[in-house]
């Protein structure tokens, strides 16, 4: 049988970030598949170029002044947050500091590369400023050198109060690392940088110089170190005092004296600081587009330039049932939850506790549960063991599965891509990713779809008009000539892409909007409330939203959240290339088509059998009572094949629980005459069909055959570790005796249906959190 694989497995091979045994079945697997070697020789090759360009970085400081100015002046200033989470901190700290001079000097060399092939329209005051900003560098080097080789020497053991040589330290990474005294690895010497020119790949040679003997590449091998490769010819040195010269505007230019000596490549910085042309609009293509490092910052400075946001919510209490038998909720089939909190594991840190919505963590996965045999668009099943948290609790179970459409059957589909392409979307993990996910669910396009694509960053632009499926060269080319540059109206765009979707509207057909963004808008119509009023409205029209968000370090998960949620759509969380493959390709049908809106779910306890209860995750789908039967109330989207998985924590008549005290209600005793014993609960689900404004209604009694949890099903027992697993990182009241161990090894015996590997993928995060919090 063919041993199956993952890309980015491939690229853990290549960061030595395997344990031993997988290891070893990727290279079986590497000896007998060669489309698995050229991938394998594709991502080394990529590998190698960026560790090429990081290596001749300059290594200059700044003062806390300039690392302000800077910051207040490069708009959309961001840490580097990969580099801050892979070095231990002294490295971090010497690497970064060049990071931000470096980042000063890059509008004027950027400027000088951008000139050869189309002027750049600056005006003086802004050219006034970075030289300024230049000068005031290059005259204070010698004294924050100086200051960084005392300490250097007091470092290395000598004498206190040594003084250290005057000459500056301005140095390559390459050069830098000689004092981390990093172990040395071979890397091939045929090293390329590619650029996307014209829709082909070409090598970016080095320039013609003489090779430094101490320029080294340097990768991360996935453990907290760097490792130093073969050598690498240095960029050309020009002698202190040179200056470069600046078209501004037609022919004027423009003469900026630089610290010297400096390092740089023709082809811009690498590394994740800056990556390709200067890009947007005339008046904002200046310098808006760099994401500025965190130069030297310390860890309380760096914290205040991670904007990312995420929603409070409380866990839900546990509820006495004579005090309200009733639970009511919104079903919720996103998912960004948890590749999110993957993509903070991913970089060596705990996940913020208001960044793990549980449920969203159980509905990334799929469930071996039965579809409907008849017209009713989903399967309702329900399931009740112990809870292994609190093994005298129940744990209840309510499990639906949507009607799989084939890919012949799916509707026409009158899509618009609103792709978000202002300067914070400049890291490889934006808008080059947002590229790649565009491609993919571009090849999945029928002849008979259409295609818009919206673009927005200072203002918004129609990019692509509505195109036919079957001109998939003409929708992949304007995808390429996608550059990132500007300041985000969010707003904008979105207001130009659903006139667009209406303009193209497809009775009986797929009409969606297509967002895909780090959500971080910062011009035009900023407000939550009124952007959620918009898409809203348009999802009344029949336009829906399926939200898509990338990066990190600006991220805006409570906005995407809310745009998705009342867009009558769903919103994931794209991490890498393979997220992107799963959401847009392999689950395209439940991305979008949608086979139910507005489902709800109410379920009433019986006080017969249940003291208390509480609902595990959606928190912020937590309904009022009377908006059950209430068909003007907005709730969830079921799209085609999603499964979607609720639990609650129940607590039987007879054990004893820990619930707030209140005073006795007077007149609302309860009459149990007519209560039938034995039923547990009852869930009651109301919905309507994607094309109806009535909803129907499903009833479901459940009975508890007091299983214990080892006799639970593999799909009951998995959903309930991850449950688990995210009580832990919110650090919940109700985790119980819940632990990283106990939940890791529910979730390793509960992986028998496991097609696509997440299951296992799940193990091996839940073992790197406990890594990360010491084993607990």
């Amino acid at each position: 049988m063919k041993k199956a694989y993952q890309e980015h497995e491939l690229t853990a091979f290549l960061l030595d970030e395997l344990d031993d045994d997988r290891r070893e079945e990727i290279a079986e697997i590497l000896k007998d598949s060669e489309s698995a070697r050229e991938k394998l020789e594709e991502l080394q090759e990529a590998m190698e170029g960026v560790c090429e360009a990081l290596a001749v970085e300059p290594a200059i400081t700044l003062t806390a002044e300039q690392r302000r100015q800077l910051h207040s002046e490069f708009e959309k200033a961001r840490p580097i947050r990969w580099l801050r989470l892979r070095l231990p901190r002294s490295k971090f700290v010497r690497w970064s500091t060049g990071l931000a001079a470096a980042a000063s000097l890059v509008v004027v060399l950027f400027l000088s590369w951008e000139t050869a092939k189309k002027p750049v329209s600056v005006s003086p005051a802004q050219m006034q400023m970075y030289k300024e900003m230049a000068q005031q560098i290059e005259a204070d080097a010698a004294r924050q050198n100086q200051a960084i080789k005392q300490l250097q020497a007091g470092e290395s053991g000598s004498a206190k109060g040594q003084v250290a040589s005057s000459e500056p330290i301005v140095r390559t990474r390459a050069e830098a690392a000689k004092d981390d005294r990093l172990d040395e690895r071979a890397v091939p010497p045929k090293t390329k940088l590619r650029t996307k020119e014209s829709g082909e790949k070409r090598a970016v040679a080095n320039a013609p110089t003489t090779p430094s003997r101490d320029s080294k590449v340097f990768f991360f091998n996935g453990k907290g170190t760097a490792q130093a490769g073969a050598p690498v010819p240095a960029a050309p040195v020009p002698p202190a005092g040179n200056s470069v010269q600046t078209m501004s505007g037609t022919n004027s230019v423009l003469t900026v004296p630089l610290p010297s000596p400096y390092i740089h490549r023709a082809s811009g910085v690498a590394g994740g600081v800056v990556g390709g042309v200067v890009s947007g609009t005339k008046d904002e293509r200046l310098m808006r587009s760099m994401v500025v490092p965190s130069p030297g910052l310390t860890m309380a400075e760096e914290e205040q330039f991670n904007t990312e946001s995420y929603d409070y919510q409380a866990d839900n209490e546990m509820t006495a049932v004579v005090k309200d038998p009733l639970s009511t909720f919104s079903i919720d089939v996103d998912t960004a939850s948890y590749s999110n909190l993957r993509r903070f594991l991913r970089e060596g840190q705990l996940p913020p506790p208001d960044a793990v919505r549980i449920e969203e963590m159980i509905n990334y996965f799929p469930y071996d549960y039965e579809p409907p045999h008849d017209s009713t668009p989903f399967a309702v099943a329900t399931e009740v063991a112990q809870a292994p948290w609190a093994l005298d609790h129940r744990l209840v179970r309510i499990a639906l599965k949507g009607r799989e459409i084939p890919p012949a059957e799916r509707p026409e589909a009158n899509l618009v891509f609103l792709l978000d392409v202002s300067g914070s979307m400049q890291p490889p993990m934006k808008l080059p990713l947002v590229k790649q996910a565009m491609r993919l669910l571009v090849e999945k396009l029928e002849n008979t779809d259409r295609v818009a694509i919206v673009t927005y960053a200072g203002a918004s632009g129609l990019a692509l008009p509505s195109t036919p499926g079957s001109n998939k060269q003409r929708i992949l080319g304007a995808i390429d000539l996608l550059e990132a540059g500007g300041s985000t109206n969010g707003a904008a765009g979105i207001q130009l892409a659903y006139r667009e979707a209406l303009a193209n509207f497809r009775p009986n057909a797929i009409n969606r909007v297509v967002l895909a963004t780090d959500g971080d808008f910062n011009v035009g119509m900023t407000n939550q409330g009124e952007l959620v009023r918009l898409v809203q409205e348009q999802a009344a029209k029949g336009v829906y939203l399926t939200a898509l968000g990338f990066g990190m370090g600006n991220y805006k998960d409570s906005m995407l959240e809310k745009l998705a949620d009342k867009g009558n759509g769903n919103y994931a969380y794209i991490d890498g290339l393979d997220e992107a493959r799963k959401v847009l390709v392999e689950q395209i049908g439940g991305t979008l088509v949608t086979i139910a809106k507005d489902v709800k779910i109410q379920v009433e306890f019986n006080p017969l059998e249940v003291t208390a209860y509480r609902l595990i995750g959606y928190e912020n789908r937590v309904m009022a009572h009377q908006d059950f039967d209430d068909d003007r109330k907005d709730a969830g989207e079921i799209g085609a094949g999603h499964t979607i998985t609720a639990l609650y924590e129940v607590v039987p008549v007879g054990v004893a629980v820990d619930l707030p005290q209140g005073e006795p209600l007077r007149y609302q005793r309860r009459s149990m005459a007519t209560t039938q014993r034995g039923e547990l609960l009852t869930v009651k689900l109301r919905y309507k069909l994607p094309n109806e404004e009535t909803s129907r209604k499903l009833d479901i009694p459940v009975i508890d055959s007091m299983r214990v949890f080892n006799q639970a099903s593999d799909d009951f027992r998995f959903a309930a570790a991850v449950a688990g697993f995210g009580m832990i990182l919110r650090n919940s009241p109700f985790k119980g005796s819940a632990t990283f161990q106990s939940m890791m090894q529910i979730a390793d015996t509960s992986r028998h249906f496991d097609p696509q590997g997440y299951r296992a993928e799940f193990v091996r995060m839940v073992g790197e959190a406990s890594r990360l919090a010491g084993n607990r």
